[in-house]
């Protein structure tokens, strides 16, 4: 079993749930921009946030920020062991630092002293990007091997200048890279795994790489927290690192919306359909799973096991609860009617009632 630890009340590691990450795109000399976007995460379901701290200078702007957050925060930390000790004596309860950058050993052991001092949590977190010519080549040139040597040396150094409270990762833009690199650690050492990839891109092309890396990893067993690294809003790296563990049924944050692709059956348009009864979901309980399909061969019997369901039919839409047939209306109406449906079936609609 791996070992778990604690970031303020935040558990980390088995039985604590998997949790969600992001990172803060403000700069630290914007803090109150930062808060901002820090309350933004909150609200959307994030447990962690991580914020670049580069500069001595910012360590005012950091300690306001870290008093104020309503959510654990880790400093993110490179080449300056002096900014991971300012870092701890501003609050922050985890500090990531990078062992492709973090210089020599004199330095990690005025570093430890603190951390072990402050009790604080330390991600010991190796990007592809940040691996020096000399790492790369005492691998062969073997990335994935790169780093897990690399994480597990800051590692090894860590336990022998006495610091216990480790969390680990290793990432790359690469899939396979990643997934090897994190086997490996995993194989190793019991300390909880952060997982995801770094640079997976924009949109659609870095939720899916990032889908790929994190549901591998979490379907063999490896990962404790995960972070969604997207081109964009911070937010959306939320939605979509709870929507992977919802979809892996390991964490459950909403209802669960499922519809048809539609096909030459359909009697509405299922695209529009779902625009318009999605944002209805907000107010219903998580373990609720929702159908929007297309017509009356999709709806109560392929979805027969949803709690509540809409079709399409020849007259109008179908509303239907666990494949039985519940009611019916015009599309016109279907978001009136739909709450109406939900309140009897004894749904408790928060944002609707």
């Amino acid at each position: 079993m791996r070992i778990r630890t604690l970031i303020g009340s935040l558990g980390i590691g088995r039985p604590f749930p998997v949790r969600v990450e992001s990172m803060v795109r403000t700069p630290l000399d914007q803090p109150e921009e930062c808060l901002r976007e820090i309350h933004s995460l909150h609200e959307e379901g994030c447990e962690l946030v991580r914020i670049a701290f580069p500069e001595i200078g910012l360590a005012d702007n950091l300690l306001k920020v870290v008093s104020s957050s309503p959510v654990e925060t880790m400093a993110d930390i490179h080449f300056d062991h002096r900014l991971a000790i300012m870092a701890i004596k501003s609050g922050c309860r985890s500090i990531r630092i990078n062992p492709g950058n973090m210089g020599c050993s004199r330095s990690l052991i005025e570093l430890s002293r603190l951390i072990n001092a402050a009790e604080t949590i330390v991600r010991v977190g190796a990007n592809a990007g940040s691996l020096s010519r000399s790492q790369m080549e005492k691998a062969e040139g073997d990335t994935s091997r790169a780093l897990f040597e690399t994480v597990s040396e800051q590692i090894l150094t860590l336990q022998k200048l006495g610091v216990e409270r480790i969390i680990m990762s290793a990432k790359s833009s690469s899939i396979p890279v990643t997934l090897k690199a994190n086997t490996l650690l995993a194989g190793k050492f019991r300390y909880p795994v952060h997982v995801g990839l770094t640079e997976s891109g924009p949109g659609q092309r870095g939720t899916i790489k990032s889908c790929v890396a994190i549901s591998s990893l979490l379907g063999s067993g490896i990962g404790d927290t995960i972070r969604v690294s997207l081109t964009g809003p911070s937010v959306d790296e939320v939605i979509v690192g709870k929507r992977i563990l919802q979809a892996l049924e390991i964490r459950r944050f909403e209802p669960e919306l499922i519809s048809c692709p539609a096909c030459g059956r359909r009697r509405v348009d299922v695209a529009s359909l779902v625009e318009r009864i999605e944002p209805l979901l907000k107010g219903l309980p998580a373990e609720l799973t929702v159908a929007v399909m297309g017509c009356e061969v999709n709806g109560p019997q392929e979805a027969s096991n949803a709690d509540i369901g809409v079709a399409g039919t020849p007259s109008g839409i179908m509303l239907f609860a666990r494949g039985k047939a519940i009611g019916a209306c015009a599309a016109a109406v279907i978001e009136s009617r739909f709450i109406e449906v939900c309140k009897e079936q004894g749904y408790l609609l928060k944002n609707q009632i």
